[in-house]
């Protein structure tokens, strides 16, 4: 079930918390249409936290753009790190809303294209799953798998 969308996955790690990290996500990310279909992931582990940015777009409409503010000598720099995964189409799309207050995302990231997708639709008979499929040549995956799992299933 291929779609005429096209989403682009970029990528966040930084120690900065939940709140500072999200005023600087929107102070640094900007598009024509002002991002209006984007989710924003958060896990964290050890003071590190991790974030999966998926903007949403109709193919040939890619428009984000991530830029950097100025350098202020009196504010502290902390780092984030932002890695462009790239532009990937809807191979599969069981899910496309939020996850549910009982329920997780976990994220696949798939760098070779050879690999058998019907293995992880089987892994799948308890969750559903969305399966994008690298739209450009330069992105970082052949494939990223979003499942999303009942909380009391992750636990067992």
């Amino acid at each position: 079930m291929k779609t005429n969308k096209i989403v682009q996955f970029v990528c966040f790690e930084t120690t900065l918390g939940s709140e500072q990290f999200i005023k600087r996500w929107e102070e640094y990310s900007r598009s024509v249409n002002s991002d209006q279909d984007v989710t924003l992931q958060q896990s964290e582990k050890n003071g590190v936290y991790r974030y999966i940015a998926q903007h949403r777009w109709a193919a040939g409409e890619l428009q984000f753009v991530f830029t950097k503010a100025a350098r202020s000598s009196r504010n502290p720099q902390v780092g984030i790190k932002a890695k462009q995964a790239g532009g990937y189409s809807i191979l599969q799309a069981e899910r496309m809303n939020d996850a549910h207050a009982d329920e997780s995302k976990v994220f696949a990231f798939l760098a070779y294209p050879q690999f058998d997708l019907n293995i992880y639709r089987r892994l799948s008979t308890h969750s559903k799953l969305n399966i994008y499929e690298a739209y450009y040549e330069n992105c970082q995956y052949a494939y990223i798998l979003e499942f999303f799992v009942k909380n009391n299933m992750l636990q067992n």
